[in-house]
């Protein structure tokens, strides 16, 4: 593709070119790829549905993926805050539909139908949250009389109530992490770190006291005789089938009885099927795609680039150690998707929100009036 355009080249697309960051272009395109062939390794079939429907289902939402991150990524810093916004708010506003109007699924109410397709709107909020967060925090260290320290407080206050009412305690845990990486970067005082600590630890116990399928869920962790492992006896099973270098591909058979092996367990049938060197392929990949992200930021003279880079990648990253530990049984087990990788169309929308984001605001710029 570069061949096709030169430094010369003034045209939108020269310009893209030669300012993205195509080594995190490339990554994020190899993860798209082997997400979709792990889909049709993982759910050819499922529970009596048409043959290859997660298939079809999956390849609907690449494309749109793939066209909102070149979308986005061609955006100045100005834009995507003004796109984050928007999204923010109109999420917020689903989130609370879906509160009154959703469809509960495994005992949480996070999915709102129409037009055939589900839509879980707290996957879309994440990445326009953390820009959103970056702004204010920014916007307060460039003018200490703006109140933007107290309008992100705010804003984690409404995002955390909304997930919690549904509720996901996971994905408030990623938010809640997220937002105190941010607001310490911005430069929080050391009393404003050690309450959040105090808060994060509370926040825990009384998750556990009050909560029972988290309750339920670290005690299967500590002690597994405690209560029904069968998810993740399978998947330690399906990466020991597949060894080093996996039993081929089509061939696994503890997808055929796992339950949500093209969701949350998509990374044991890739070990089953294409085994460990697959597995630590995807794991260098999500590393490179943070650490090159966190690089690229550092490097930038803007705070509000700083944070919320930093917060999209965090994010990012959390949510593919979240899926990979809990198939591994190195935490306890959460239900979230494998980025990129795993079955889902909000998913896939979200993580093209957020990367599309990153790849905007970590482009060269030789302006810099419109960060």
């Amino acid at each position: 593709m570069s061949r096709g355009f030169t430094r010369a080249d003034t045209s939108v697309l020269g310009r893209w070119w030669w300012t993205v960051d195509r080594w995190t272009l490339s990554a994020l395109a190899i993860l798209i790829t082997v997400g979709m062939m792990l889909t049709v390794a993982a759910a050819p079939m499922k529970k009596g549905a048409e043959a290859l429907h997660f298939v079809w289902r999956q390849g609907m939402f690449v494309p749109i993926a793939v066209a909102i991150i070149f979308a986005l990524s061609l955006q100045t810093p100005k834009t995507v805050r003004r796109v984050a916004v928007i999204g923010y708010g109109a999420m917020l506003c689903l989130m609370a539909l879906t509160l009154v109007a959703g469809v509960e699924v495994k005992g949480a109410t996070r999915w709102i139908r129409f037009a055939g397709f589900s839509l879980q709107a707290s996957e879309l909020m994440k990445p326009c949250f953390v820009v959103v967060t970056a702004w204010m925090l920014s916007a307060h260290r460039e003018d200490p009389t703006f109140p933007g320290r107290t309008i992100a407080i705010a804003l984690l206050g409404v995002t955390l109530g909304l997930l919690i009412m549904q509720p996901d305690f996971g994905m408030s845990v990623v938010v809640a992490a997220t937002w105190s990486g941010q607001i310490f970067l911005a430069g929080l005082p050391i009393i404003w770190i050690v309450g959040l600590l105090v808060l994060g630890v509370g926040g825990a116990f009384g998750a556990y006291a009050t909560l029972s399928h988290v309750q339920s869920r670290v005690d299967r962790f500590l002690d597994p005789a405690s209560g029904d492992t069968y998810q993740i006896t399978k998947a330690l099973q399906a990466f020991q089938n597949g060894g080093l270098f996996g039993r081929g591909p089509g061939e696994g058979r503890v997808k055929e009885v796992l339950p949500d092996a093209h969701t949350d367990f998509i990374f044991a049938v890739a070990g089953e099927e294409f085994g460990m060197i697959l597995c630590l392929i995807l794991i260098a990949l999500f590393g490179f795609v943070v650490l090159r992200g966190f690089v690229l930021a550092m490097k930038d003279e803007s705070l509000f680039v700083l944070l919320a880079v930093s917060g999209l990648l965090a994010e990012f990253g959390m949510q593919a150690f979240i899926n990979m530990g809990s198939s591994l049984h190195l935490i306890p087990t959460k239900g979230m998707t494998l980025p990129f990788i795993s079955y889902g169309g909000s998913s896939m929308v979200g993580l093209a929100i957020g990367m599309g984001a990153v790849l905007a605001l970590t482009r060269k710029r030789t302006e810099r009036g419109d960060v």
